[in-house]
């Protein structure tokens, strides 16, 4: 029976957990608007500059499996303040890098220590409240979570127009130290496990594993993926990797995930639900963002505010699913939540660049709001027969899934995009003849006469962005398609039973 007494000064650790989580999340997406003024100061090529990405990423993901042992074998409120301290350091050290070797060097250092941060933060929120009241903690703590990468590129924009890009990293210096001074003083430790061993084996094949596949993820748009040699033993490296990781985790005793965890089917459905989400969470604002940027013509600072609304809808439908998860079904919200997601992309699938602001305003916040009626009832569902012994190497594990998730969502979009770029082109060319009546009028023809190399510019530059919105079009279909299957998986998992 778990306790349900009231945690003394719940409120100020509710606090600073949030407050790291949101500094963690936001720094997935914060550097994406510095990276060609990084460009500039490093004088390195975008090829070499997206490293400073990727580091950060692939740093994540590896530590991310460990947390659950560590955070047992030294003590959660330990393990926590340290990674919270190694992380408000290195994003000191990126905004004082003076080469592009010491910015990925400080990154890799930045995703390694704050790998931890979100798994125990949710392992935290949920001992902080009885099970009954579990909804509404995961709907503060899930903010932190989804609003983090939503808000970034607006964040970072508004800091390089204000400052200098090396702020996007010195704003996590005061937030982390009030989080870190919060957690010294009010946080309760639970007793460490000093005679656990560290599983070598399975975070060495897993971290192999992950490594290659981001590497394969983020290079393969440009060697055309299987063409390539790289690209073909990366992903020989991963599988096996990966599959190795599975063998050892299913035959080891002491495996640093438990295989408990694939024993109970709320969390294996979960683990599929927020894969799926991951997919579109963040590859919607990747996508988004270079839309209205190059297609409808809109400015770094404009593009953000038009992208702040869906994080209204988020921090909005989280409140109100916090509180209806408590008296509702649970599954029935997540459903509610796929309809809205669903519909939005549907909606952005009709786009044109001369899209008004209006419409694309109420959309995305119809799909921040279906993103956050998902999220919080799946978090709950999730870990609602969950062992509270596991609920750390839980959080991990799903934090874990999400990454990847969002890695493949992001290399598929991208890829589709330019793949379907390229074939709507092409068919666009194919109409543009001498016999086409069109070219012929007196306004096409002097703007897009393909006799004079001006007109041939000009018109294969219209030509590529009628080809980019057909693909955009494309890619926001494929994201429908993408979350349908989340409309059914919550069925399969258990209602959580209700108490007084």
């Amino acid at each position: 029976m778990e306790d349900d007494r009231p945690v003394p000064h719940r409120t100020l650790i509710i606090w600073c957990v949030i407050c790291a989580t949101v500094m963690q999340t936001l720094d997935s997406t914060i550097a994406n608007v510095a990276l060609p003024y990084m460009q500039g100061t490093f004088s390195s090529t975008l090829d070499q500059v997206t490293w400073v990405l990727t580091s950060y990423i692939v740093a994540t993901a590896v530590f991310t499996g460990p947390v659950g042992w560590l955070s047992a074998r030294y003590g959660r409120k330990n393990f926590f303040i340290l990674c919270l301290s190694g992380f408000t350091i290195s994003s000191v050290l990126c905004g004082f890098a003076t080469s592009l070797s010491e910015m990925v060097f400080y990154r890799v250092l930045q995703g390694a220590t704050g790998a931890a941060i979100v798994p125990l933060s949710q392992s935290i929120m949920m001992d902080l409240y009885p099970p009954q009241q579990r909804g509404s903690a995961m709907a503060m703590w899930g903010m932190g979570v989804m609003v983090g990468p939503i808000i970034g590129p607006t964040l970072g924009g508004y800091l390089i127009d204000a400052y200098d890009w090396r702020y996007v990293f010195f704003i996590n210096l005061p937030f982390g130290i009030a989080a870190i001074a919060g957690l010294v003083l009010f946080l309760h430790d639970k007793p460490a496990n000093k005679s656990m061993q560290f599983d070598w084996t399975g975070f060495a094949t897993l971290a192999i594993g992950l490594g290659a596949l981001q590497l394969m993820l983020d290079r393969g748009s440009d060697k055309d993926w299987f063409e390539s040699g790289e690209i073909i033993t990366a992903a020989v490296i991963a599988a096996t990797g990966f599959y190795l990781f599975i063998i050892h985790m299913w035959l080891s005793p002491k495996a640093f995930i438990p295989v408990a965890l694939f024993r109970d089917r709320n969390f294996v459905v979960g683990i599929f639900t927020m894969f799926l989400v991951g997919a579109v969470l963040v590859a919607s604002v990747a996508l988004l963002a270079p839309y209205l940027q190059v297609l409808a013509g809109y400015s770094v600072w404009e593009t953000g505010l038009l992208l702040a609304p869906r994080s209204i809808g988020v921090m909005a439908s989280m409140m109100l699913a916090g509180r209806m998860t408590d008296k509702l079904d649970p599954r029935r919200l997540i459903s509610a939540g796929v309809a809205l997601l669903a519909f939005s992309f549907w909606e952005m699938s009709q786009w044109t660049p001369n899209i008004d602001s209006f419409t694309l305003v109420w959309v995305t916040m119809v799909q921040g709001a279906g993103l956050g009626f998902i999220f919080v009832p799946m978090q709950v569902l999730a870990f609602t027969t969950l062992s509270p012994a596991l609920r750390t190497d839980g959080s991990a594990f799903l934090s874990l899934i999400r990454n990847v998730g969002s890695a493949l969502g992001v290399s598929l979009i991208a890829t589709m995009l330019a793949r379907n770029a390229y074939i709507a082109h092409a068919q666009i060319a194919e109409s543009v003849t001498p016999f086409n009546r069109m070219l012929q009028s007196h306004g096409a023809y002097l703007l897009w006469n393909p006799v004079t190399s001006r007109g041939r510019a000009a018109l294969d530059g219209e030509i590529s962005r009628q080809a980019l919105s057909i693909s955009y079009s494309n890619d926001f279909v494929l994201m429908l398609w993408i979350v349908i299957p989340v409309l059914f998986l919550p069925f399969l998992m258990r209602k959580p039973v209700r108490r007084a």
